[in-house]
């Protein structure tokens, strides 16, 4: 059961950001330290990717493991209050992700997706980032 009541759960869900996270900070400054340049949130592209390399042609997606429910993540839990509405939820974000990355692949555009839990380690991300590259 919830600890909180509705309006402070909606409150608290409301400052849930989805630009400028920890994790998306983390990646742009691994990835500034290493050499590659890149712009933010191009609203031009399939599902607005959180970075861009254009010159490497690499869409970027930076996913909250929670929001996107990372398989097998501990982070990845399920609410117990109001489970249907979560579950579907969850469903529309894969289901819009996987659009996403399929339309940006068909623009001929590679797509990487650093989750939350993988932003630990700057040279985890580099390495991420370059074997995505093929360097």
């Amino acid at each position: 059961m919830d600890h909180l009541s509705p309006d402070k759960r909606s409150a608290l869900m409301a400052r849930v950001r989805s630009r400028n996270t920890t994790p998306e900070i983390a990646v742009r400054s691994a990835a500034h330290k290493a050499g590659y340049r890149f712009r933010l949130h191009r609203k031009d592209l399939p599902g607005s990717p959180d970075l861009t390399l254009p010159r490497h042609r690499l869409a970027v997606f930076v996913h909250g493991c929670f929001w996107h429910q990372h398989s097998g993540c501990r982070r990845a839990t399920m609410p117990s209050s109001n489970t249907p509405k979560w579950i579907e939820k969850f469903r529309v974000n894969r289901a819009r992700d996987a659009k996403a990355a399929k339309e940006l692949e068909a623009l001929g555009w590679k797509v990487l997706v650093i989750w939350e839990c993988e932003t630990r380690s700057s040279s985890d991300i580099t390495s991420k980032i370059a074997d995505h590259l093929g360097a």
